[in-house]
């Protein structure tokens, strides 16, 4: 069978109307909000929360035999009763998901036979056709200055293709001699109120920091510094603090070129995300057989509902709404079973190419069947780690405070 885009992938089951199967994406400050009372804990963990907040209950001592005897059967009562989930998912549920109303034309299971994955090895993976990139931050927090340290990197199987890391120095007291006295009392008033109200400025700043330019560094490299036909990505190619800009509109708005030209442009890309929240989804792809995939939906509800609940300008708007509205149709999500012994993974990828992007992720997943995630991603990591190791960061800074003699008065652990 050849390696190609043209969905003639061996089929395990088929297409049935049903529902089920809609989820909503990672901003979870709503729920954040919402009060838990005793019948929702006691639903979640067996027992009361006067139980568990009554020290009565809890053996003495740390009995670890009693301990580990209490884990293994809750562990095989889950394992049972997950499985006959599973087998009931299986007969009801899957063969429902290609007439789902509204669902793609894709949607449906699919089963990827040896022959693919020896021809995906061959002739796409192990000759460098495909590239990955991942990124790690690191940071370093005292009262005087906040260092955070960025680094991406691309690899694909011939080799290092390229590393990139930048610093952000982050300082409140940036002035000249003669403005001391008048922000002193600012600088303490200031930093005080950040303390006591958890600021919102502040942590959109450093999420900003941490999370939106590292994110979007990863996708710059994957879009204009790799040369490979495929490129491999982790996450979803379009996370809330790139389409939102986490506060930043410039943000928003360059993410919104990049991501056009790497989905619509591009278009040979995956994503394979190692997020747990997904629990829907990932109950659809525990039921799968290894080298079994799912198609399940596009991205263009997911995608409204992150523009609906995020602040524009009216030109900014208008912008991501466009992009949503032309891009979320093109999307196509799904999860896959690697292996026997390995977790399910949800992926993204082109509707024009979703088929040779499943095949991609499930030939590098399998490489490593504990996991059952690309090991094309975690050799970017693994080599971004080694040129950015956060250990090194720490060092370096606690010797450049040594030599302006000032550590460790600024210190804040």
């Amino acid at each position: 069978m050849s390696f190609s885009d043209n969905g003639n992938q061996e089929r395990a089951s088929t297409r049935h109307e049903g529902d089920g199967l809609a989820h909503d994406d990672a901003d979870q400050s709503s729920a954040d909000n919402e009060l838990i009372d005793d019948r929702a804990f006691r639903r979640a963990f067996n027992e009361s929360l006067a139980d568990t907040l009554d020290l009565a209950t809890w053996p003495r001592g740390g009995d670890l035999v009693a301990l580990y005897h209490q884990l293994e059967r809750e562990i095989s009562a889950a394992a049972r009763d997950e499985q006959s989930h599973v087998e009931a998912i299986r007969r009801t549920v899957l063969p429902r998901i290609g007439k789902r109303p509204g669902s793609p034309p894709e949607a449906g299971i699919y089963h990827v036979t040896l022959d693919q994955l020896r021809q995906a090895h061959e002739t796409i993976l192990f000759n460098g056709g495909v590239e990955a990139c991942r990124g790690t931050v690191a940071a370093h927090d005292t009262l005087a200055l906040t260092v955070t340290q960025l680094g991406v990197s691309l690899v694909n199987y011939q080799g290092d293709r390229g590393t990139w890391g930048h610093r952000l120095f982050r300082r409140d007291l940036r002035f000249s001699a003669g403005e001391v006295e008048d922000i002193a009392l600012n600088v303490i008033r200031q930093r005080q109120a950040g303390a006591a109200e958890d600021s919102v400025a502040e942590r959109r700043l450093s999420n900003l920091a941490r999370r939106g330019i590292l994110t979007y560094a990863e996708r710059s490299a994957l879009t204009d510094q790799a040369t490979a036909p495929w490129r491999l990505g982790s996450g979803n190619p379009i996370p809330y603090e790139l389409i939102t800009g986490g506060g930043s509109m410039d943000l928003a708005i360059r993410s919104v070129s990049l991501l056009d030209r790497l989905i619509n442009g591009h278009k040979k890309f995956v994503f394979v995300s190692p997020d747990t929240r997904e629990r829907g989804l990932l109950t659809v792809g525990h039921a799968l057989k290894p080298l079994e995939y799912a198609i399940v939906d596009d991205g263009l509800l997911r995608l409204r509902s992150l523009v609906d609940r995020a602040h524009y300008s009216r030109r900014e708007r208008d912008l991501v709404e466009t992009f949503a509205a032309e891009t979320g149709p093109m999307l196509r999500m799904g999860v896959y079973r690697a292996s026997e012994i390995g977790p399910p993974r949800l992926f993204y990828g082109h509707q024009d190419h979703i088929h040779q992007a499943a095949l991609v992720a499930i030939a590098d997943s399998v490489l490593h069947e504990h996991r059952a995630f690309p090991m094309l991603l975690d050799l970017a990591e693994q080599v971004c780690r080694g040129m950015f190791p956060a250990s090194e960061l720490a060092e370096t800074t606690r010797l450049a405070y040594l030599d302006a003699g000032a550590h460790p008065r600024f210190g804040l652990d």
